[in-house]
């Protein structure tokens, strides 16, 4: 795991190590430059997987491939065989950094298809004259660059607040960005909050042309539901414990000590299960962050858990005067903003499980691959209602929603109703964005001073609704949980506030064999009778 930088065109090695050292929390181990005339590449590193032959930027065997990366390749092993068959050999025991460049070398653009795991990297191909980058299926890994048409100028960062250390990239605030912000609670990819620097979405690629200075992006993968209805419930569930079994498994890969994440949900506990069940006797320090509100905690679930399967526990308490504590700090180091409450206590796990370890397990990823959230349900009633209720009674139904006493409690019924009342109006393709967001229209017009357009602010997922290959409504609604929900907030997220403190974390859910079983999936088995998870729960039994 590293913080990766570089940039084509004028600039100078100043330039460079300012915006690498920018990335110096995400790679306390080391840094490493490399430079020519028209290719400028930095690397901060922290060292997880061949602790002494994984230094970058690093250079292939025959000198023509020069890579910076951040992230974790998963079936590193087994391509690095694949590729030894093809006539590559390898300098390191086992760095999947030097595997990237074999892959490259051999399958061109094609090679990320083949790579399970996740990553943003950039690959100069010094013959072809021309910078490969790419990031990871999910986005867990960032990528922000800014290109200047005009001259071919290309730079790029893990983090925006590094790109800006350089001085030929922009710096004025994205009007667009702002109101996308305000409606999303996030800034959606491809937008970042600078007019002009771009964040490539998650399953994108890119190549800058050194010589004409032209930039192509392309979209390599997206979450296609093709629902497969062969097999019963019993082999279902077999299937998924198995490749759930091998994506800890793979996880688990490392030089340095792994630890879990524990929240005492489904997701967590089921990963902490099958990494007790791989860690061969030994007992796996697993993590919780608690909290003085009651409906918020569920550290006596995780404590259940972890004495269940012998793990060495620790929690934490998050308190508002801790919170008020933190937020300073927190919001001073974000590179963006993120409206996600649940930042702040990922950020104090995060500093508690650096303090034992390196690496951590987590569950993200679970409730959008089999349909875990009350939204889900939630879509089907407010189409139904949508189709079925008069338009004219609306405006009563969301009067009297917004009539109920506010509650603090968590995922209260006061909340619920709310939500799902301002959605009923809208159709299809805005309701999930609607119940979701922060502030409603007339909130976001209010606050911004003019007259705010969903569709406009919104647009991003009215495209993705009309371009998702699947036939029913909870098809949709999952592509948008995990273009959206999952890539923009849940891992931006926990990137994030891991990476301040110099931690990785894994999500075994993510692993390219689950997410193809889940696309595989019928929804009549991700959520069935009103039952969320419905086949995960039915594997997850025992």
């Amino acid at each position: 795991m590293c913080g990766i930088a570089g940039f084509v065109g004028p600039g100078t090695p100043d330039d460079l190590q300012r915006m690498t050292r920018r990335l110096a929390h995400r790679g306390p181990d080391g840094e490493g430059f490399w430079q020519d005339d028209a290719v400028h590449l930095g690397n901060r590193r922290l060292q997880i997987v061949d602790l002494p032959g994984g230094a970058q930027p690093m250079v292939s065997v025959d000198g023509n491939l020069v890579v910076t990366f951040n992230g974790e390749i998963y079936n590193a092993p087994e391509l690095r065989r694949i590729l030894e068959e093809h006539g590559h050999s390898f300098r390191s025991d086992h760095s999947d950094t030097e595997v990237l460049l074999a892959a490259y070398a051999e399958w061109g653009e094609d090679m990320v298809d083949r790579l399970n795991g996740m990553w943003a990297f950039a690959i100069y191909d010094r013959a072809r004259r021309r910078l490969f980058a790419s990031r990871d299926r999910f986005g867990k890994k960032p990528f922000y660059y800014h290109h200047r048409h005009a001259d071919g100028f290309f730079a790029f960062a893990s983090e925006l607040t590094a790109l800006l250390q350089h001085p030929e990239v922009p710096r004025s605030i994205s009007p667009v960005a702002v109101r996308k912000f305000f409606a999303w609670n996030h800034v959606p990819a491809p937008l970042s909050m600078i007019e002009g620097v771009a964040k490539l979405p998650g399953g994108h690629s890119l190549v800058s042309e050194i010589d004409t200075g032209r930039l192509r992006t392309w979209r390599y993968w997206r979450y296609e539901p093709t629902p497969v209805h062969a097999g019963s419930i019993p082999d279902r569930c077999e299937e998924l414990r198995e490749l759930l079994t091998r994506a800890v498994r793979r996880r688990l890969r490392a030089d340095v000590p792994v630890g879990l994440w524990l929240s005492g949900g489904l997701d967590s506990s089921m990963v902490a299960a099958l990494a007790a069940g791989e860690s061969q006797g030994s007992s796996l320090p697993a993590f919780t962050i608690g909290f003085d509100e009651t409906s918020y905690d569920e550290t006596r679930h995780a404590e259940t858990v972890a004495r269940h399967l012998g793990l060495r526990h620790q929690t934490e308490t998050l308190t508002r005067e801790r919170a008020c504590a933190i937020l300073p700090q927190l919001l001073t180091s974000l590179d963006e903003p993120n409206g996600d409450a649940s930042l702040l206590p990922t950020y104090l796990l995060s500093e508690l499980t650096r303090r034992q370890v390196k690496v951590a397990l987590s569950g993200e990823g679970g409730d959008e691959l089999f349909a875990g959230y009350t939204m889900f349900p939630a879509q089907k009633w407010a189409d139904h209602f949508h189709r079925l209720v008069p338009k004219a009674m609306h405006p009563a139904i969301i009067a009297l929603a917004d009539r109920w006493p506010v509650s603090r409690r968590n995922i209260s019924a006061e909340y619920a109703a709310k939500r799902f009342a301002r959605s009923i109006a809208q159709p299809s393709p805005l309701q999930l964005p609607v119940m979701m967001a922060g502030l409603d229209a007339s909130d976001l017009s209010e606050l911004l001073q003019e007259n705010i357009s969903l569709e406009e602010v919104y647009s991003e997922a009215v495209e993705e609704w009309d371009d998702c290959a699947g036939d029913t409504l909870m098809d949709k609604a999952t592509s948008f949980f995990i273009r959206f929900y999952l890539q923009e907030n849940v891992l931006a997220k926990a990137d994030r506030a891991s990476m301040l403190h110099g931690l990785e974390v894994r999500c075994p859910f993510l692993d390219i064999e689950v997410v193809d079983f889940s696309r595989r999936l019928p929804m009549e088995l991700k959520l069935r009778k009103g039952q969320t998870k419905f086949l995960l729960k039915e594997a997850a039994r025992g």
